[in-house]
Formats: C-alpha cells, sequence, structure tokens
C-alpha cells in the first residue's frame, strides 16, 4: 500500500496545538491570580474564559495532530499488509482520509471516542465515559454519520467537477473507531463503521465482492499528490 500524506500539514497543526495549549495555560493561571484581587475579577473571568476557549482549540488540533500515535498513523497501521493496488491519502484529499484501489473510493471517517459505542434510535451513542471527560476532552460522539453523509457529497461534487466523461463509482464512506479503549457494536449503524482492528478485513472483503475496475481509480489518484508534501 502507497501512502501519501500531507506531512507539512500535520507538522504545522502539531504546533498550533502545542502552542495553543500552552498559551492557554498561561492565560488560565493568570486568570486564577488575578481572581485574588477583587477590583481585578471581571479581567479575571475575562481571562479564565478564554483560557478555556483556548484550551478546547490545543485538545482539537491535539487530539489530531499532537498524540501518538497520531490519527493517520493508526490508520496506516490498521491497513498495513494491503498491496501496492492500494493508495491511501492524508490530508491531501477533499476529505482527510481517503483510500483508493479495487475496493473502489473508500472515505475513511476518523473517530477517537472511548468508551462503548452502540447504534440506535436512529444514531450513534457513546457510554462509559464521564461528561467532564467528554467536554474536557473532546471525546463526544457528535454526528460521525452525518459527518460522513457529508464527506460524500463533497467527494462525490469533486469527482463530477474534475473527471469529465468517466461513470466513476460511488464513495463510500466507512466510520472507523481508533481509540483502543472503544467498544464497538454497531451491526445497525446505516453507515458502515468499525473499530479500526476490523478496517483491513472490511476492505478485502469489500474487493473480493466487487473489485473495482483499476483503470478508474488513476482519474482520482491523478487529481491528487503523487507523493509527500513535505
Amino acid at each position: 500500500m502507497k501512502i501519501i500524506a500531507n506531512t507539512k500539514k500535520i507538522e504545522r497543526n502539531r504546533k498550533i496545538g502545542l502552542y495553543t495549549s500552552l498559551g492557554s495555560l498561561v492565560v488560565l493561571v493568570g486568570g486564577f491570580i488575578l481572581s485574588f484581587t477583587p477590583q481585578d475579577l471581571s479581567l479575571a473571568y475575562g481571562a479564565l474564559l478564554i483560557g478555556l476557549l483556548l484550551s478546547q482549540v490545543g485538545i482539537y488540533f491535539g487530539n489530531r495532530w499532537g498524540r501518538t500515535p497520531r490519527i493517520d498513523e493508526r490508520i496506516s497501521n490498521g491497513l498495513k499488509g494491503l498491496d501496492d493496488r492500494y493508495t491511501l491519502y492524508h490530508y491531501v484529499a477533499p476529505v482527510p482520509h481517503l483510500l483508493t484501489g479495487p475496493s473502489g473510493i473508500v472515505i475513511l471517517v476518523a473517530e477517537y471516542q472511548p468508551g462503548k459505542i452502540t447504534y440506535a434510535k436512529d444514531r450513534f451513542q457513546q457510554k462509559g465515559v464521564f461528561f467532564l471527560s467528554r467536554f474536557f476532552a473532546q471525546e463526544g460522539i457528535g454526528r460521525p454519520d452525518l459527518e460522513a453523509q457529508s464527506m460524500q457529497q463533497d467527494i462525490q461534487k469533486w469527482m463530477i467537477k474534475s473527471i469529465e466523461g468517466v461513470e466513476m463509482p460511488a464513495a463510500q464512506p466507512v466510520i472507523v473507531f481508533l481509540n483502543p479503549k472503544a467498544d464497538v457494536d454497531v451491526a445497525e449503524s446505516p453507515i458502515p463503521a468499525m473499530h479500526i482492528d476490523k478496517l483491513k478485513d472490511f476492505i478485502r472483503r469489500k474487493t473480493k465482492e466487487q473489485s473495482v475496475n483499476l483503470s478508474k481509480m488513476k482519474h482520482v489518484e491523478a487529481l491528487l499528490p503523487s507523493g509527500p508534501l513535505l
């Protein structure tokens, strides 16, 4: 499997997460110190609010680009062993993670929530994680199904606009849970969803069931970088 990643973007966002987290800590400490001075209470509250907002930005960037292994590394490791007919793109396509090959065009919607992940009442649900952990570590489940649909629409529009005269296969979104502490049981999900440990087998089954003409994949690959962006 060939892996093409925007290493420049990864490093830039890693630094944003690091510096924002450090900045939030400084602002929060400053706000805490100011809170001991009655005449500076309004300033202290403002500093604490800004510090909290900065910490959320830092956590967001840190979770995606600062932790080791990163999200892109976990996906790459999970698909390790696929042959050279497959190409995995990180942060260089209209969606963050894209796989092309005999399995077709697969959009990998990465999620990093821990706990028990289920699908019921037309939405994903998360259990076994404290509320404060969800808030401060940004680990709430959200709506990965809507995110997947949005990414699918983005890819389809991009192909229609960029590739003329060729009927391309529809892009398939797959929701992938990367956290080692995630227990994923989402058989009822209308969009394929699974733990990263099961992704490679899913791709191989998909290839056996309906292998896509690789010449069509060349049209997509021609629009994307052929090597890492340094």
